[in-house]
């Protein structure tokens, strides 16, 4: 079976690694792909979110599975397109409806959702250029730190956290006057909620579903958790602090209820769902929803995921989940994130990139990278490369890490040399 996966990142570079491992995987085509996924199928010049060319590559190369790793195509309303076209309509999609991923691409939308099916959550309140006045006084009357989160897509940098109430006023103003552009025409200000951060990822064809590995990210650009938020600059699963408790409390008061919502209100949800959590005394409450795998979780719970990870997405578009029985690899896993300079905010791409072929204890997942010149290697983007590393602790799993992406060199080159820090 030919197979199309959408997306450029190292989250689509994970999945290629694990996708083109399958025996059931005849052709597999990325879009756009990057300067490493070209190593496990055919990259295709075309944009995720022009479904017509989608549409044009899926009929000349006879795809019968589409993979789609990015959130915008979902929220845009890709697997609609492919629904509803009558050449389509039969290619498995893996991947929400339109509807299913306002879940991601509305933080309002995702709340409101909770709200009804009792999901435990942070207090909010949602405001627009309309109602400015009632925020910066609903902002007054609160007690800091103050969470403000653009309403729709920011590529993982639309939540902004301040200690005192005019940093707030001042940060609400901002987002409400483009700060991210349309996606904080609405902001979300949320109770701050004090805990440690984790991801659940979980699998589902809308009736049943599986958990995958668990996962820790850190998406603070500095060490120690400071600095600007990023689409995140490391990973680790599993983090030790999820144990078999925990996992029962997100299962029975996140999980399930997520999945009676979705039956409730008849979304058609086929695809990964991410859950951000954070334990509050104890207590999982959920952060947001994203519609997808997330990255750089993807690459270290792809790397503990010993399933033929095609096998399950296509039990998954046919309604047949309920059968797989996941098989977990029990080493730890970590992920580092090479940047470019200045990211996250700008930065110059075309920086050639050396130590590629130097690094033997880790697996290189390409992001921000293309080629050029014939074989050489340059940087095009702010998150450049990950570092994936096995080991029996999450601390081996990091050294080996870290001395990996001591071989790799390019202008400018950055990372945070704590991920973990806080286990």
């Amino acid at each position: 079976m030919n197979v199309l996966l959408l997306g450029s990142g190292g989250r689509e570079h994970a999945l290629a690694w694990r996708i083109s491992q399958s025996p059931l995987c005849a052709q597999l085509f990325i879009a756009p792909g990057n300067a490493g996924t070209e190593a496990y199928g055919t990259n295709l010049a075309i944009d995720p979110n022009d479904f017509d060319a989608v549409r044009e590559v899926v009929l000349a190369h006879n795809v019968r599975l589409v993979v789609c790793g990015p959130e915008e195509p979902l929220v845009r309303g890709i697997q609609d397109y492919f629904s509803t076209d009558e050449q389509l309509k039969a290619v498995y999609f893996i991947g929400p409806s339109k509807e299913a991923a306002r879940l991601e691409g509305s933080k309002a939308y995702a709340k409101a959702f909770m709200e009804e099916y009792n999901i435990p959550t942070a207090g909010y309140r949602r405001f627009s250029a309309e109602n400015i006045a009632e925020g910066e006084a609903y902002l007054a009357q609160q007690d800091g730190p103050f969470v403000l989160k653009a309403d729709g897509l920011a590529a993982g940098k639309g939540v902004v956290i301040v200690d005192n109430v005019e940093d707030a006023q001042q940060e609400l103003r901002a987002m409400l006057d483009g700060k991210f552009g349309e996606a904080s025409s609405t902001v979300v200000v949320e109770d701050f909620l004090d805990g440690i951060e984790f991801s659940v990822f979980v699998l589902t064809d809308g009736k049943t579903y599986r958990m995958l590995p668990v996962a820790k990210d850190y998406k603070r650009a500095g060490a120690g958790d400071t600095g600007p938020n990023t689409g995140g600059m490391g990973s680790v699963s599993h983090p030790p602090f999820v144990d078999a408790d925990m996992l029962r409390k997100v299962e029975q008061a996140i999980i399930q209820p997520t999945l009676h919502g979705i039956q409730a209100r008849k979304l058609d949800y086929r695809g990964f769902i991410f859950i951000g959590l954070i334990a509050v005394d104890g207590e999982p409450q959920v952060i947001e929803y994203n519609c997808r795998l997330g990255d750089p979780e993807t690459q270290s719970v792809l790397a503990r995921l010993e399933n033929d990870l095609m096998q399950l997405l296509l039990e998954t578009a046919e309604g047949g989940l309920s059968g797989a029985v996941l098989k977990i690899d029990d080493r730890q896993a970590a992920t580092v994130v090479l940047t470019s300079g200045g990211y996250p905010g700008e930065y110059e791409k075309g920086k050639a990139i050396t130590g590629l072929d130097e690094v033997t204890d880790s697996m290189i997942f390409h992001a921000g990278t293309r080629k050029e010149d014939g074989d050489r290697v340059v940087t095009n983007g702010g998150r450049v490369l990950s570092v994936t590393s096995y080991g029996e602790t999450i601390e081996e799993a990091l050294a080996r890490c870290y001395t990996s992406a001591k071989l790799i060199q390019f202008e400018g080159a950055s990372y945070r040399s704590d991920i973990g820090f806080d286990l």
